[in-house]
């Protein structure tokens, strides 16, 4: 089998040989032969970095059997994220395995592990949804006004970009065409463009 081995660190003035030499020993007891990709001075809540981005392109020519990773949190720090990504190497036919979380996911009991993930970064994003509709309905009920606040613009402003484009017009405002297209349906007498 064909191992993609993924290491990343942080800053650039750390080294991420400690995590390289675990892997390289783990990938050669399994008698895989490995590929190494590397992401330096990167932080993991970023979803697009140098060498992750190389890997996935790899994934999916299918130059890999196999992702191999020191820690969950190496490859990614959002549960959502990194669920996401796992499925889409599952869907590719590629395995991952994680050796600080013993995540095997050529095993049965890996598979249960990543399913279990699974659901967790679900029911996360249930949990948000739930609280973020509720911060809305609160909000509502107390009379807040939710949405865009209302723009004002004066009969002069109107006045200034008459005869203009209404793309253009829109843009001079700094408003969306839709915005400028309600607030001439409003006036029409006061301006027409």
């Amino acid at each position: 089998m064909k191992a993609a081995i993924y290491a990343r660190v942080s800053t650039v003035d750390q080294e991420p040989e400690n995590q390289l030499q675990e892997l390289r020993r783990y990938v050669e007891a399994r008698g895989w032969t490995g590929q190494e990709f590397v992401d330096r001075g990167v932080s993991g809540s970023k979803d697009r970095r140098p060498a992750l981005d190389q890997l996935i392109a790899d994934a999916k020519r299918r130059r890999f059997d196999v992702l191999v990773c020191w820690r969950l949190d190496r490859l990614g720090r959002n549960l959502r994220h990194l669920v996401t990504l796992i499925e889409d190497l599952n869907a590719l036919g590629i395995a991952f395995v994680s050796l600080g979380e013993g995540i095997d996911c050529t095993t049965p009991a890996g598979k249960l592990q990543l399913h279990i993930l699974a659901a967790l970064a679900e029911f996360e994003k249930a949990r948000i949804q739930e609280r973020v509709r509720a911060g809305l309905a609160r909000a509502k009920a107390q009379g807040v006004r939710l949405g865009r606040p209302p723009r004002r613009i004066d009969p002069e402003q109107l006045a200034a970009v008459a005869g203009l484009p209404e793309r253009e017009a829109a843009r001079r405002l700094g408003i969306p065409r839709s915005s400028l297209q309600r607030l001439l349906a409003q006036k029409p007498a006061e301006s027409a463009l």
